[in-house]
């Protein structure tokens, strides 16, 4: 496995693995949306679908299959109060991320599986089966895009003259914080985006920045800080330091997602300017 982590090559035929992995897991969440769906709760009162379940124990047997030494962290058997022993390299799972958008049928919900050495996101998959939108990439990987079969290679931009796009959560609001992030900072536009698109929309370099000032796990960003970082990105805390991953419970701090503009790229007379919040 540690061949396949430093070596560029094995970890590009690994990303190439997830492809069909991610897709299947998309095939079966498509035919349970497309039905009359039960929503139910989990004992953190978020909501869960035979959709995550489903795709959930699909994914996490293909990888067992593909690398059986890696340990998988996945969400749903974490919430049932599944142990796994992590080590430095391990997946990470998100079956569905985005339930909500899924309930809403909105389509913006995706497939989040990623590779984790030694706390960094090495690579990942991140798939949108309801706009048939595959990203994937990783660390020193380049980052892309596959749509209708077609993959092209995606990077961050350069922040315009015009100001900031920024991305924000659809379904969790943090309006306040987000508001005391963005003061000093030159802003074009805000759009809101469900599950980890708001990662490779940064990405794709349709936006600058994702601050994400709420609660969040691992397994909801691990694959799209993949694809954020091959694309040219960063992802750190709001006070700069690195996202890493494998901590205890599997919850994030909060964080911010750049392309190209580095948090210092602050108003320098704003009140939290020297901490970058």
């Amino acid at each position: 496995m540690a061949s396949d982590v430093h070596d560029s090559a094995g970890s590009a035929a690994l990303l190439e693995d997830l492809v069909p992995i991610s897709r299947e897991a998309g095939r079966l969440i498509m035919a349970i949306y497309a039905s009359d769906f039960e929503v139910r709760n989990k004992d953190d009162s978020s909501p869960v679908t035979e959709a995550d379940e489903r795709a959930e124990k699909n994914i996490v047997a293909a990888l067992r299959k593909l690398r059986p030494s890696i340990p998988v962290i996945a969400e749903e058997e974490a919430a049932a109060g599944s142990t796994v022993e992590v080590n430095h390299t391990f997946w990470l799972v998100d079956p569905l991320d985005g339930t909500k958008e899924f309930i809403s049928r909105n389509g913006e919900f995706t497939v989040n599986i990623a590779l984790i050495h030694r706390g960094v996101p090495v690579l990942g998959v991140v798939y949108a089966p309801a706009l048939d939108r595959l990203f994937g990439g990783g660390p020193g990987l380049g980052s892309w895009i596959e749509v209708h079969g077609r993959r092209r290679p995606i990077e961050t931009r350069p922040v315009p003259a015009s100001g900031l796009s920024v991305v924000a959560s659809r379904s969790h609001g943090d309006t306040a914080l987000l508001d005391h992030f963005l003061m000093g900072r030159k802003i074009d536009r805000v759009v809101n985006a469900g599950s980890s698109l708001k990662f490779c929309v940064v990405a794709a370099g349709e936006a600058d920045v994702y601050p994400r000032l709420g609660r969040t796990m691992e397994w909801d960003i691990a694959a799209g800080h993949a694809v954020l970082v091959g694309a040219g990105g960063t992802v750190t805390t709001v006070e700069g330091s690195p996202m890493l991953y494998g901590k205890a419970h599997f919850e994030n701090p909060h964080f911010v997602a750049w392309g190209q503009s580095p948090p210092t790229s602050k108003d320098p007379s704003s009140p939290d300017a020297k901490t970058g919040i």
